[in-house]
């Protein structure tokens, strides 16, 4: 689905919108480009647009099919880029992921999104608000894009990290759960999260040292800034895969406690009936010459010799923290 399709002429939009036919014709306009924004296009919506531009057919692959890791290619004239998108769902403490990847040429940028992450809409309108950067080209509309995309890390980050906090309270809590299940789930978002953004280092980096024809030179600071960003971002994501480590361990150890002090606390009550239940058990062996068996007061004498030995080991449990 084509979301928007318009010329930008000398950093600024013109008014409506194009259609496929026109683009061509914008694209050999002097110091004018065209933006194309596609959502999760179908194989023959796609096939239109990379015929128009004459996009290399596996960036095109790449692009229908998504599923891709964070990388920087060129092909032939013009620029790939595949970024991985995340946002995180409240209502459902679960980080969404998709994919959005960047074709820019000479007079053209197409990007394609994957996934419900990082709409561009408002990236377009924040663009469309500084022509001093429109002006730049096709490079700025990348720069945009790319900068929304980090930008929405942290917010996906500070949800988990939320989430973290709760399962550390959880953990250490006297209420005797074990959220082992949660960990590992926290902890799989938050390698997914490692694998959409460090890969992504390495293509910020290329972007700005390297010359590309694309992407002016004027650019390279805007892109350090986001390289820089994204550094902060992988060193939390870092931070937070090592302290779930840490939690699940002390989660761990936590449990194997809990085990030995219900196993300590059943042996103990195990050993204090083991006591009336050997005298009772003596005692109902109906022998015919057993000690104190006629004797009137056996029977309470016995019971009372039972419940003191049983007071004793008790107390003695206690005092030992068995108990």
């Amino acid at each position: 689905m084509i979301v928007d399709c318009a010329v930008y002429q000398s950093g600024h939009r013109e008014p409506g919108t194009l259609d496929l036919d026109q683009v061509a014709a914008a694209c050999r306009r002097t110091d004018a480009f065209v933006w194309i924004g596609l959502y999760e296009p179908t194989d023959e919506e796609f096939d239109t647009v990379a015929r128009e531009f004459g996009l290399h057919e596996l960036a095109v692959e790449d692009a229908v099919t998504a599923h891709q890791r964070p990388k920087l290619e060129m092909y032939d004239q013009s620029l790939f880029i595949v970024l991985k998108t995340a946002r995180y769902v409240d209502e459902l403490e679960v980080v969404q992921f998709g994919e959005i990847q960047i074709f820019v040429g000479d007079g053209f940028v197409v990007h394609v999104r994957h996934g419900e992450a990082s709409p561009l809409a408002e990236a377009r309108r924040r663009v469309e608000q500084r022509p001093d950067l429109l002006k730049f080209g096709p490079g700025a509309v990348a720069h945009a894009i790319v900068d929304k995309v980090v930008d929405d890390y942290a917010p996906a980050i500070a949800g988990i990290e939320n989430d973290i906090s709760e399962v550390e309270y959880e953990v250490f809590s006297d209420s005797g759960t074990n959220p082992v299940e949660r960990i590992y789930k926290l902890k799989r978002e938050v390698l997914e999260l490692h694998g959409a953004t460090v890969p992504l280092v390495e293509p910020l980096d290329d972007l700005t040292r390297r010359s590309f024809a694309l992407v002016p030179d004027d650019l390279d600071e805007y892109f350090r800034d986001v390289h820089d960003h994204l550094l902060r971002i992988v060193q939390r994501v870092v931070t937070d895969r090592d302290l779930l480590s840490s939690v699940l361990e002390a989660n761990l150890t936590r449990v194997s406690v809990r085990q030995n002090e219900d196993m300590r606390k059943i042996s103990a009550w195990v050993a204090i009936a083991a006591v009336p239940t050997m005298i009772a058990g003596l005692y109902g062996m109906n022998f015919e010459h057993m000690p104190e068996l006629e004797s009137t007061y056996g029977y309470p004498v016995v019971l009372a010799f039972m419940a003191t030995v049983c007071v004793l080991l008790y107390w003695r449990f206690r005092r030992s923290g068995w108990l």
